[in-house]
């Protein structure tokens, strides 16, 4: 009987760290969907601007600017809801990571270059007014720690609450 509950003991550590990952998922879920969602709105309604400030990057053409700058909000959106239900969450993850990689990869390349522009990350974007100067510093660190949150996710994609625990197990 002592062996019984001590093996019982020995997975209450598992079981408390497998609840703290579940919800701490489930947090990185909710912040990384609702950003997701919430900056993809603000774009959505407005494709020509989103593409302006794709352009102000001075990475892609102009007809590249404006495919991105058009999609870009949608898939966003299209994330963002995937992360927020807890569905596909992985590969939601996954994608999102690739867009934080990409988003923090061009706001220091902006920076490098000495560009004076707004990221556009949630709506406007493009050439900065004289006199104003952009926040690049807090941009990254803003998608850095989104890109962690994805990351977290990528790596333990089952939490609480979500489509995916109720779909599939």
């Amino acid at each position: 009987m002592s062996n019984v509950v001590a093996d019982d003991l020995e997975q209450v550590p598992d079981a408390r760290r497998d609840s703290l990952r579940e919800t701490i998922g489930l947090v990185a879920r909710l912040i990384v969907g609702v950003v997701l969602v919430v900056a993809g709105a603000l774009k959505v309604t407005h494709p020509l601007d989103s593409a302006r400030a794709v352009m102000a990057y001075e990475i892609f053409p102009w007809a590249v600017s404006r495919i991105i700058g058009y999609a870009l909000p949608m898939v966003e959106i299209i994330l963002g809801l995937l992360l927020i239900a807890g569905l596909f969450t992985r590969a939601a993850a996954v994608i999102a990571s690739l867009l934080w990689l990409a988003f923090i990869i061009g706001i220091a390349s902006a920076w490098v270059r000495g560009l004076q522009i707004d990221c556009g990350c949630f709506g406007g974007g493009g050439a900065l007014a004289a006199g104003e100067s952009p926040n690049y510093f807090w941009e990254e660190a803003r998608d850095i720690g989104l890109l962690l949150l994805s990351l977290w996710l990528v790596r333990w994609p089952r939490t609480r609450l979500s489509a995916d625990s109720a779909m599939f197990g």
